[in-house]
């Protein structure tokens, strides 16, 4: 199968999280700088997110970019993927609104973790459509920034208990390693042509 629509379909849910996630930004009540100070948490919540959603994007664009084709399983990865990310303005919305208490910021980690899972099953059925030496699996080689990633929000969510601004300094983390362009997927594409 082809790859277009998959692409096309991610692409549409991800801008729809995006719409729900900036919809949950409430107007303040007042016209002065200090009224938008009860809303910091909520708007930090929404960064944050927004910058993971945004990794993903990009994350998917590429390796989506590298395959050539998708099967049924990779379909259903795919989708299994979307379901996590859409809980995303749920739990954003939960942390910010409660100011980053233990629950939902653990809770935040562990949509997080099944995201990074997901992500990780959705680019080993691509492997598996396209075959073991394949361009794909060449650029996702053995993916220890992701192994890394699902490893930190497993420490972050328990930690989310002890001191919740530590398990959110982890989520921070994470995002910023991601920040950082993966080009695994760009050199081997580029060095293909």
């Amino acid at each position: 199968m082809g790859k277009n629509r998959l692409e096309a379909f991610s692409d549409g849910v991800l801008a729809i999280i995006l719409t729900i996630m900036v919809l949950e930004l409430k107007v303040p009540h007042g016209d002065r700088l200090d009224a938008l100070l009860p809303l910091l948490p909520t708007f930090l919540s929404y960064v944050l997110s927004f910058i993971y959603i945004g990794i993903y994007w990009n994350n998917h664009h590429h390796m989506l970019h590298a395959a050539t084709r998708v099967s049924g399983g990779a379909l259903w990865a795919n989708l299994h993927l979307l379901f996590w990310l859409s809980l995303l303005p749920f739990v954003t919305g939960w942390m910010g609104e409660n100011h980053f208490a233990p629950l939902p910021t653990a809770l935040y980690g562990g949509v997080l973790l099944m995201a990074g899972s997901a992500y990780w099953i959705l680019a080993h059925r691509l492997v598996a459509g396209e075959g073991p030496d394949s361009l794909l699996a060449r650029a996702i080689g053995k993916d220890r920034k992701g192994m890394m990633s699902v490893a930190v929000y497993a420490v972050a969510i328990p930690l989310a208990f002890v001191e919740e601004w530590l398990a959110q300094a982890l989520y921070v983390a994470v995002a910023l390693i991601w920040l950082v362009p993966d080009t695994r997927i760009e050199r081997h594409l580029t060095a293909a042509e």
